[in-house]
């Protein structure tokens, strides 16, 4: 599935201005990756234009989910299409998102696989509770509260630590994050190609647009 995107919209505040054309996947090791994200504090339709941009370029990159610091914005936000593990497909975003703390008494750790935009063509087993609950606004400042299980719980903290300055090779071993480096050297270039072939394939049904 692939959103519509809607008309530029000049907005005050540059650095939410939308990204169309020119958004890109940014790489683990940048800076904006590896520090919290600054909340945000308005809500416009800069704000919208930004997250239908990233929801466009989380399809083409064929993700579940995408925080904004990923395409280089400096700003605790991500979106997300995620299933649970009863096939329930959740598609939403959040701002400044902050999730509950579970009691762990009421919770399990599952290990299960993962990967990310940030680190193309890596997959490892995560160790990940079951249930995640987090708080936030939607785009136009209203209070959000999103709860999931399974893989959607998954999704949720695999973003919201995108936003807190954190990767998942940062809850890997030192000898589990080697091999995910290696899977990502290995398959990086087919998963580049992929993507380049998802926008051209978009190109041909919607204008021109860049990954």
């Amino acid at each position: 599935m692939l959103v519509s995107v809607t008309p530029t919209v000049p907005d005050a505040n540059p650095r939410l201005q939308p990204r169309r054309n020119r958004m890109r996947l940014w790489p683990v090791g940048e800076e904006v990756l590896r520090r919290p994200c600054r909340d945000l504090t308005e809500f416009g339709p800069g704000l919208a234009a930004l997250i239908d941009d990233m929801f466009l370029t989380m399809y083409i990159a064929e993700r579940a989910g995408l925080a904004a610091n990923q395409v280089g914005v400096d700003l605790r936000l991500f979106v997300y299409d995620c299933p649970d593990d009863d096939g329930v497909r959740h598609v939403g975003h959040i701002v400044n998102p902050v999730p509950d703390q579970l009691d762990p008494a009421a919770r399990r750790l599952l290990d299960d696989s993962e990967g990310c935009l940030s680190v193309p063509g890596a997959v490892m087993d995560v160790p990940r509770p079951d249930r995640a609950v987090v708080r936030g606004f939607d785009r136009d400042g209203e209070p959000l509260v999103i709860e999931g299980t399974g893989y959607f719980a998954r999704c949720l903290a695999h973003e919201t630590d995108h936003v807190n300055g954190h990767v998942y090779l940062d809850r890997l071993s030192k000898r589990e994050r080697k091999e995910a480096l290696r899977q990502m050297a290995d398959r990086r270039d087919e998963v580049f190609a992929r993507r380049a072939a998802n926008v051209e394939a978009l190109n041909g049904a919607q204008g021109t647009l860049s990954a």
